[in-house]
């Protein structure tokens, strides 16, 4: 997956060995028949793909968010957030984020991993036996193949098998949302600015997209990816609607800020839910991404947190390496543990409490957002921390996400 690959790269860079096992077949999951997702990659994480070369492979590729909106429906008042403008201990002058097709970022995350010679990669391939011992992890594949190592690293999403079998509990529960995911195309640019319209529903996003190159001559010559959270009860409605009837839900709730609206692909759906493991660590054992955390996506926080853990992970992994330590030992792991543990239980807190909050639909709540809103706006301070979260820049970053090669 995204997180797990990106991890034995930034293992790589601190001259860190890895095995990454994958049961998929890696080509086919860098087609946009497996996923036809685009994903946010916060100015901290590109920092991250640019010192590891990963941007490089997305040259061309990526599309930059320079400005954020966020309104209270459609409220003319809005909190409005741009990268160029900010201070330069905010990241003033580069793009809040970048605009990443999934089937790109895999295909650029692959191409690094079967190239370095830091990294083995058997896809596809099935774990058959993992044995977790005080002296190290001994993992076997179905085909035989047999290998050792001093830490085993769960990268293996939120129904985590690694995690479950290593009695790790997590806290969890359903939103009672639904995400629908998909690609437009609209009659205007919209400028790299991405919009966050909430709803008492769930927030609708609308994400910047570069042009798509397989657009034809009458297709609308802009191009956004959204996220529109809905009620879980009227997602298979939603979904079912003739194209026409859709893109008419998509302009009335965006309020025709694009113009004209054509779907560029089908939507698809998935379940918003929490999860946060009570534990990020067990004997040999360390979990990453979605296998440690799961959030609501109103911030577009999610992969970043797992690319957070990736850094992390690998500077504590490499300055042990450096010292000559034991990489399973409980001591090195506990580090990690501490430094990724809070920062994540704070970030899926707010996302929680942001979701909720607004989602309550009396018409005095709607006045409060909408004033605090305006507050944030006008109180420079203030604003300079939520930019800088939104970023993912915030707290004791690892030398990766400052743009830094070991």
């Amino acid at each position: 997956g995204l997180v797990g690959m990106t991890t034995a790269l930034a293992l790589a860079a601190f001259g860190v060995r890895t095995s990454v096992i994958d049961a998929a077949d890696l080509d086919a999951t860098a087609e946009a028949a497996f996923d036809g997702r685009a994903t946010a990659i916060a100015s901290a994480s590109w920092r991250m793909f640019q010192a590891l070369g990963l941007a490089d492979r997305l040259d061309g590729l990526a599309c930059p968010i320079n400005e954020i909106r966020v309104t209270e429906g459609l409220a003319p008042r809005h909190l409005h957030f741009d990268g160029r403008e900010a201070p330069a201990e905010s990241g003033g002058g580069e793009p809040l984020g970048h605009m990443v097709e999934n089937r790109h970022l895999r295909r650029a995350l692959i191409d690094a991993g079967r190239a370095s010679e830091h990294i083995d990669v058997h896809a596809p391939a099935r774990v058959e036996d993992v044995r977790r011992e005080e002296t190290g992890v001994t993992v076997t594949l179905e085909d035989g193949v047999q290998m050792r190592a001093p830490l085993l690293i769960a990268a293996d999403g939120r129904r985590s098998r690694l995690r479950e079998d290593a009695g790790i509990r997590t806290a969890r529960w359903q939103y009672r949302q639904t995400a629908i995911v998909g690609m437009i195309r609209h009659e205007r640019d919209h400028g790299h600015i991405a919009f966050e319209l909430f709803y008492p529903a769930g927030p609708f996003a609308i994400l910047p997209m570069l042009p798509d190159d397989a657009a034809t001559d009458d297709a609308l010559p802009h191009r956004s990816a959204i996220v529109w959270t809905v009620d879980a009860k009227h997602a298979p409605a939603f979904l079912d609607l003739p194209d026409r009837a859709f893109t008419h839900e998509i302009e009335k709730r965006i309020g025709g800020a694009l113009g004209g609206v054509q779907l560029a692909a089908t939507p698809s759906s998935y379940p918003l839910g929490f999860h946060h493991a009570a534990r990020y660590t067990d004997e040999r054992l360390a979990l990453i991404g979605d296998a440690a955390h799961g959030i609501h996506p109103i911030a577009g926080q999610g992969l970043n947190m797992g690319l957070r853990d990736a850094a992390a992970l690998a500077e504590v992994l490499g300055d042990g390496k450096s010292l000559g330590l034991d990489l399973g030992a409980p001591d090195v792991l506990e580090r990690y543990s501490r430094w990724r543990g809070v920062d994540n239980l704070a970030v899926a807190a707010s996302t929680d409490i942001l979701n909720r909050l607004f989602g309550l639909p009396t018409k005095t709540m709607s006045t409060i957002r909408s004033v605090g809103l305006g507050a944030v706006q006008r109180i420079a301070p203030l604003k300079t921390f939520f930019m800088t979260e939104a970023r993912g820049a915030s707290g004791d970053l690892p030398q990766l996400l400052r743009g830094e090669c070991p």
